[in-house]
């Protein structure tokens, strides 16, 4: 089919890009490469130096795999870009990755929590109008979040909720409660995705993602220079990450708080599964349907003491410290989030077991030499005072 994926320059829409074109589909990546300027506007930078998304490209398309198009633009800020490429390409599928990606950037400053979501929530309904203009029979899969839901005290259901008050009975979306600008953005963007199916009759699956890690897939190990992103730092770096990059440069890994914070994680290639997933098995005509996207939950402590006992194994001198927690969160609470719907439709998972953190932790240590311990400890605090 054709499918189009926006933020194809992106963590996970490089290596989504490349899964469906190895697969045969007609595939087309949009990115307005603001990630790297990002990046580059707070002074840090991958792990290992990611090539030019159109350098990526260009090899894979002379690699004998089916072509992957490009096209560079802000699906924010254009909408005409948006429109023009939905006119041309005509997807059978889209698949919306675009969005700026942090929690820590969305707290930073008012601009970037301003920024995270003008450029979330527009980027979505730009993407909403084009579908309902050109392609209204095309599936949107909607990277979404597990932080939308945070920390309730009742079980995590997969978007939905059955409810019983005052003698009626109805079927609502989940109630929310984010814990970040960025958190909401996603927030927003589900709200505006279900309206538009509700409305005018739409598909889309809304992926509540868990906490990503790993950057290996069949594809990225294709070339060297088709390799995916790895942040450590405190901006764009998400937990596994940064502890595994700490223990290899010798750093104590920084539990924020008492470290009870628990949350869904997953394989990168469980995302590509998962994703692909989707899209062979659509929704109906005007359903919006909520898949939670992760495999496995682990606290922030559990994590930081199984990095220690691999690298300890392999020669590391680990240590944990705990440091005052940058976040506004419960660090001890009930965390119980349903995820059947994915595993009914076939996930085999890839689970977070000691080799795999083995793994991780040769592969920073052949980039040991580029990491920079100044960009790994928090400095963005939910709390201005």
């Amino acid at each position: 089919m054709k499918i189009l994926i926006l933020g194809g320059d992106g963590y996970l829409g490089w290596p989504t890009a490349m899964h469906f074109a190895r697969r045969g589909h007609d595939v087309a990546v949009v990115d307005n490469l603001s990630k790297r300027f990002w990046e580059a506007e707070l002074g840090v930078a991958p792990l290992f130096h990611i090539p030019t998304l159109q350098r990526r490209i260009r090899l894979w398309n002379e690699s004998g795999e089916k072509p992957i198009a490009c096209f560079v633009g802000d699906i924010a800020q254009n909408h005409r870009l948006v429109y023009g490429i939905f006119e041309k390409f005509r997807p059978e599928t889209v698949i919306h990755y675009a969005e700026q990606p942090s929690a820590p950037y969305s707290m930073y400053t008012r601009q970037h929590a301003v920024h995270t979501q003008t450029n979330n929530i527009a980027g979505t309904l730009n993407t909403l109008f084009a579908l309902r203009r050109y392609t209204p029979d095309a599936p949107l899969v909607k990277i979404g979040t597990m932080g939308e839901y945070g920390t309730p005290n009742i079980d995590i259901e997969e978007g939905w909720l059955d409810i019983e008050h005052r003698g009626r009975k109805d079927r609502v979306l989940y109630p929310k409660r984010p814990g970040s600008f960025y958190h909401l953005s996603k927030v927003h963007d589900s709200h505006n995705i279900e309206f538009a199916c509700r409305v005018w009759g739409l598909r889309s699956t809304d992926l509540n993602q868990g906490v990503v890690y790993g950057i290996e897939t069949d594809e990225t190990e294709m070339h060297p220079e088709f390799l995916t992103s790895f942040h450590y730092d405190q901006v764009f770096g998400t937990v596994l990450n940064r502890f595994v990059t700490q223990a290899v440069a010798g750093i104590p890994l920084t539990v924020y708080g008492s470290g009870g914070q628990t949350r869904g994680f997953l394989n990168i290639r469980d995302t590509i599964q998962c994703v692909n997933l989707a899209v062979l098995n659509p929704p109906k005509d005007g359903e919006f349907r909520v898949f939670n996207q992760f495999t496995e939950m682990f606290s922030v402590l559990d994590l930081a003491k199984a990095v220690k006992r691999v690298g300890d194994a392999n020669g590391l001198r680990v240590t944990i410290t705990n440091h005052p927690n940058p976040r506004v969160e419960a660090e001890q609470h009930y965390y119980n989030a349903k995820n059947t719907s994915l595993v009914s439709l076939g996930l085999k998972p890839h689970p977070l077991t000691d080799d795999v953190i083995a793994s991780k932790i040769r592969r920073v240590m052949t980039a040991r030499e580029h990491i920079d311990p100044a960009i790994v400890h928090p400095t963005i605090k939910w709390r201005h005072t």
